[in-house]
């Protein structure tokens, strides 16, 4: 082969590679990239980010046409190196006094070798690497010439793309010409963990963002205040009883029943006090003050939860059971605290739900399983309970009394310990057949020494 060849030849296989570069760098770049991102950039930007967004809109046609071009370039940079390289090595080869036969089969095995090497290097770890790392200017540079390419390619882009969306379609799947942009809830409680953790958002934003994503996932169920908490009026009570009720109390809606929270006539709120003369209030019956109240079962997600209740003039909804009983009463206020956490005023318990004590915390038996996780690290195991109070009763088995203790074993997710870390719960308070206080204490597993404890 004369010089003049074979200098023509390993300047061709340069090219290729860098054809190579690029049909990488167009996919990865593109695929790396948001729509919102591209869309941004093309109202503001020239002509290359006007390329960008027509590659981006037409993204499954144009990955197929960088895959078409990955495969020409690299076949004909592997059709041309091999013979190039091998020949460029036998002379070397020859000099160490092999064989012949045996010089030209380490010959073509290390030309081989070489090409293919370099041709995965430079032709597609680097441009891929790059356009990773650098997504929008890597896409300015190579969306051009992939249009271009794709575009004096389309019947061949067509026939193969046609093919493989036939049989995705004979699987059940359709195809899509873009990314979907939107992210997931679950995707976006990911990014702000990420982000907490990397320190690019402060805790306590990341806890408001993280709770305000989660709020559609929680039912009425784990809204509402429990149905054992709730302070009624009966329908033949009075204007005045209803003042009484609310200065004892401090809550300032009442549901009005006929015997029961089974059959509640509607809900009255102590601002309706004034709407009745003071000389009438200890004969006025609540039953003709009351308005209808919103009912919504106890599956119901937090979203539709939230549209009932705002939708509602009381801003309360009832919620029911699968058997149609009155499970609790979810209103504004609790929706509010699933998002922003405890709010108190001052006719609330000043007890809160949480107290570290020790090397343990007291807990409300009424704290939902996910917030005692978050407050304590204690993971409970899946089981037919809302509560932490219905986890003790679940373990004991019968009602307790002030003082008993159970030992709870706490969720492992990796399954990366013979035996899983122990904790015990002792009962502090009862409220009649209800755990109404708790104390949690992590005494670490099996055999072992207990655990360390992370802060919180």
């Amino acid at each position: 082969m004369s010089g003049w060849l074979t200098a023509l030849s390993v300047l061709a296989i340069l090219v290729l590679t860098a054809g190579t570069a690029l049909f990488v760098a167009a996919e990865f770049s593109l695929t790396a990239l948001e729509r919102s991102t591209v869309d941004a950039n093309a109202r503001t930007g020239d002509r290359r980010d006007k390329f960008v967004q027509q590659a981006h809109r037409t993204l499954s046609f144009q990955l197929s046409g960088a895959q078409i071009g990955i495969s020409i370039t690299t076949l004909a940079t592997g059709y041309l190196a091999e013979p190039v390289v091998a020949r460029l090595l036998r002379p070397l080869l020859d000099a160490t006094g092999l064989p012949d036969n045996v010089a030209g089969g380490v010959a073509l095995a290390l030309a081989l070798l070489i090409a293919t090497s370099l041709s995965m290097v430079y032709g597609e770890l680097v441009p891929k690497n790059l356009a990773v790392a650098r997504p929008v200017p890597t896409a300015r540079a190579s969306a051009g010439p992939q249009i271009l390419f794709s575009t004096l390619f389309t019947p061949v882009i067509k026939a193969t793309n046609g093919t493989a969306n036939w049989i995705l379609r004979r699987m059940g799947i359709e195809p899509a010409e873009e990314l979907r942009s939107a992210r997931s809830a679950q995707e976006l409680v990911s990014l702000v963990r990420t982000s907490a953790r990397s320190g690019a958002l402060d805790p306590v934003t990341a806890t408001l963002v993280d709770r305000s994503l989660r709020f559609g996932e929680r039912s009425a169920e784990e809204l509402m205040t429990p149905r054992s908490k709730i302070e009624s009026l009966q329908a033949d009570q009075t204007v005045a009883d209803l003042v009484a009720a609310a200065t004892e109390t401090g809550f300032s809606r009442f549901p009005i029943v006929e015997g029961d929270l089974d059959e509640t006539v509607g809900i009255v709120h102590v601002k309706q006090v004034f709407e009745v003369p003071p000389a009438q209030r200890a004969h006025t019956r609540l039953s003709t003050l009351a308005q209808p109240v919103a009912v919504v079962p106890s599956t119901l997600d937090g979203d539709a939860v939230m549209t009932q209740v705002r939708a509602n003039g009381m801003q309360t909804a009832l919620v029911v059971d699968e058997y149609g009983g009155t499970a609790g009463m979810v209103t504004v206020e609790d929706m509010i605290e699933e998002i922003v956490g405890d709010v108190r005023d001052e006719h609330d318990d000043e007890t809160p739900d949480v107290v570290q004590a020790g090397r343990g915390w007291h807990v409300s038996g009424l704290l939902r399983i996910d917030e005692v996780a978050t407050a304590t690290g204690f993971r409970a195991p899946e089981g037919d309970y809302e509560t932490i109070g219905g986890l003790v009763l679940d373990e004991l088995g019968h009602i307790p009394e002030n003082g008993e203790c159970v030992e709870l074993h706490a969720f492992d997710p990796d399954g990366g310990y013979e035996d899983p870390v122990r904790w015990l719960a002792t009962v502090v308070a009862m409220d009649g057949r209800r755990i109404d206080q708790l104390e949690l204490t992590e005494i670490g597993r099996h055999g072992g020494e207990p655990t360390e404890r992370s802060s919180h």
